[in-house]
């Protein structure tokens, strides 16, 4: 009976030391895209005249909507009392749904780098690779399929990697989106 206690002792140990090492495993995979803060977000793009002109047509062509110490963008956008961009903006970009494949599905991310945490530290899309990119410390982030998860620089090399914060793009019936979190 003793040796059935101490191997079952052994067992439970293997298991608890097992658990411990894919946790571990699993949180250094993990992205936190909360880093930055939680800032309301509300822009209204909804009818096809509003999406044509301040939507995103393709793969690739993106917007940034700042309304932030009087920088206004883009130029005469209508933002109203309404109008919310967020921490530092928001990057409206056309992306490619991992899951399903279809192409020029608008996504959402706040404009700032989660690694500077700052409203005036934005990233900007390298259209050489179709990157998000941080200015200030160089990470780069992918927006078109990842989500905003970090590929380079500071924001993969974190204990967390930093992500850009997402947000939702609801498509409205009479066309267009509303960009919301």
């Amino acid at each position: 009976m003793h040796n059935a206690l101490c191997i079952n002792k052994v067992k439970v140990r293997l298991f608890v030391s097992l658990i411990a090492v894919l946790s571990a495993t699993a949180s250094c995979n993990q992205v936190d895209d909360d880093r930055i803060p939680s800032l309301p977000v509300y822009i209204n793009l909804s009818g096809a005249g509003m999406w044509n002109s301040y939507g995103v047509s393709g793969v690739g062509i993106s917007r940034d909507f700042i309304n932030w110490q009087g920088v206004l963008s883009p130029a005469g956008f209508p933002f109203t009392a309404n109008t919310y961009v967020g921490f530092g903006g928001v990057l409206l970009i056309g992306g490619i749904d991992p899951f399903t494949s279809e192409t020029n599905v608008p996504l959402a991310y706040d404009l700032a780098c989660p690694v500077e945490c700052s409203q005036t530290v934005r990233v900007v899309i390298d259209q050489d690779n179709l990157e998000a990119v941080c200015p200030v410390c160089g990470s780069h982030y992918n927006v078109l399929t990842a989500g905003g998860a970090p590929v380079a620089g500071p924001a993969l090399t974190a204990k967390y990697k930093y992500g850009l914060r997402r947000y939702v793009c609801d498509p409205v019936q009479d066309g267009g989106y509303i960009i919301h979190n």
